[in-house]
């Protein structure tokens, strides 16, 4: 699944909606302008016929035919779909085209609703437009905060300084959070939810064991939209300390591409930093540890909370910030 694609889709999304819909919209409206264009003058008919008729929706309407004089002239119309009952000898009030008399409506609404419709489409398709400019003015400005990761993840695994990390869920403590251990099962970061809420913030204590530090956080639930926003196709995000968890990666120099190279429906999370390879990050079945992927020969997957991790950072706080980030958002394709 290429970024590049997804990029794109974002981008234009507003212009493949709204551009069409404006368009079509300006087309229908300068039809109806066209049909409705001459002088209509009001004057009254006298009905001759009326044919009662059923619609799709079983409905009664009627048909009704009808003279009318204009300058002495007698002339005979036609007008179908009227919900209005009359019968024959009924006064009806018809416009009629003073240049073409025989051309006669029933409304002049068609005046008035033509630059109505060309009005509103032409700002949705000049919105559409607006918004596709803004994004990609804005995956500009993305660029130059935090570059496009310009490395090959293939080999980096096995490259010098790379360690692997294990990140668990712990959802049966008391203190329900995510886990980062190196091989040996030795925890190197950790965030612990102290305090649910169902509207408001969560809060979540985080704890750095390689650095002794700790911090309390706020945590919001998790908010999505279907586009405009530069990190996901599909806009999905949280505040953290108040601001979009997004903005503070992006921030620090954090950028990140996803793809379905591992085996389905596991998924690879390749993470710059500053356009040099920070992380690797696999979503793994609920045993993440080698002797527990030996042990069990069938990993069943569970698409969040367990990880894989490689990195040639000691940064444990901004790694497991991004890791956090991927599992309570739950996305797929990232930027």
């Amino acid at each position: 699944m290429e970024n590049k694609f997804a990029r794109i889709m974002r981008n234009t999304g507003p212009a493949r909606f709204f551009v069409p819909f404006g368009v079509l919209l300006v087309i229908v409206g300068i039809v109806l302008m066209v049909m409705t264009s001459g002088n209509y003058v009001e004057t009254t008919g006298k009905v001759l016929s009326v044919e009662e008729q059923v619609n799709s929706e079983n409905q009664k309407e009627y048909e009704v035919t009808f003279e009318y004089t204009v300058e002495g002239q007698r002339y005979e119309g036609t007008l179908g779909g009227l919900s209005d009952a009359y019968k024959a000898g009924d006064d009806i009030k018809i416009f009629y085209d003073a240049e073409k008399p025989e051309k006669t409506t029933n409304s002049k609404a068609g005046k008035i609703i033509a630059p109505i419709m060309i009005g509103v489409g032409a700002l949705a398709a000049a919105f559409g437009v607006y918004k596709t400019v803004k994004a990609f003015k804005k995956s500009k400005e993305l660029d130059q905060v935090a570059k496009a990761p310009a490395v090959d993840f293939a080999d980096f695994k096995q490259a010098p300084g790379v360690k692997e990390i294990y990140c668990r869920h712990d959802g049966k403590a008391l203190k329900p959070g995510y886990i980062l251990e190196d091989a040996d099962r030795r925890v190197l970061f950790e965030g612990k939810m102290t305090k649910q809420a169902v509207i408001g913030a969560r809060t979540f204590e985080f704890t750095d064991h390689t650095t002794g530090a700790v911090r309390e956080h706020e945590v919001g639930h998790t908010m999505t939209q279907s586009y405009n926003d530069e990190f996901f196709s599909v806009s999905s995000w949280f505040k953290f300390d108040g601001r979009n968890v997004w903005d503070l990666l992006h921030e620090r120099g954090l950028r990140m591409t996803t793809n379905l190279r591992s085996k389905f429906p596991n998924l690879i999370y390749e993470v710059s930093r500053n356009g040099a390879a920070f992380a690797r990050i696999e979503t793994s079945g609920k045993y993440v540890h080698e002797d527990e992927a030996a042990q069990h020969k069938v990993n069943v997957p569970v698409g969040k909370f367990y990880y894989r991790v490689w990195t040639n950072s000691d940064d444990m706080e901004t790694l497991f910030l991004t890791i956090f980030a991927i599992s309570e958002t739950e996305q797929t394709v990232v930027e």
